[in-house]
């Protein structure tokens, strides 16, 4: 199976947690899988596959993705790439917050001169407990309005995490298929 990389940028943490649920799900699937701090700023050359998982954050993706999939995109588009948008906003389930999601997106894409073979966007976390007073307060003034948790005593974990393992179990599909189709590509073309 292909060597991947998963790269991700966190904020609170939660993003780190669902690049690792990527991983472990890509790893059942017999892929080589490494996970990696985008800030860190692995290079993607050794890898046949990435995916880059990142939340959203005050309109944007975090700064250390943005640099890294600017500095690396041609090398991404030599590859099987996928994109993990991780936000709260997707619960909502309402056509203008999905809308204000794709146009992040996309702004992200554009301004990184890179588009992924495919796309998924999960639900986040809000982990009251690691705000400070003043994000707390603005995030539970947000949740009280979409009629979400705003017990700030607590943390609230919204991802689907059977969603995401067959998220990444379709993408290691999508590698195997790749592979299998290039390796019957080049014994067809043999002498």
């Amino acid at each position: 199976m292909a060597r991947t990389l998963v790269i991700f940028g966190t904020t609170e943490g939660h993003t780190a947690k669902v690049a690792q649920a990527l991983a472990d799900a890509l790893r059942a699937e017999g892929a080589d899988v490494d996970v990696a701090n985008a800030a860190l700023n692995p290079s993607p050359d050794r890898y046949a596959a990435v995916i880059v998982a990142a939340s959203v954050h005050a309109g944007g993706y975090q700064r250390s993705v943005r640099r890294w999939v600017r500095t690396h995109a041609a090398a991404l588009h030599a590859r099987e790439t996928a994109f993990v948008s991780v936000c709260l906003g997707v619960l909502e389930h309402n056509l203008e917050t999905d809308r204000a999601l794709q146009v992040i997106q996309e702004r992200f894409f554009t301004a990184t001169g890179w588009r992924p073979g495919v796309t998924k966007m999960v639900a986040g976390a809000l982990p009251y407990s690691k705000y400070n007073w003043l994000k707390r307060w603005m995030m539970q003034r947000i949740v009280r309005k979409a009629g979400g948790d705003v017990d700030t005593s607590r943390d609230y974990e919204y991802t689907d995490w059977e969603d995401v393992r067959g998220f990444a179990t379709e993408f290691a599909r999508r590698l195997h298929a790749a592979r299998f189709s290039a390796i019957e590509l080049l014994s067809t073309a043999a002498p």
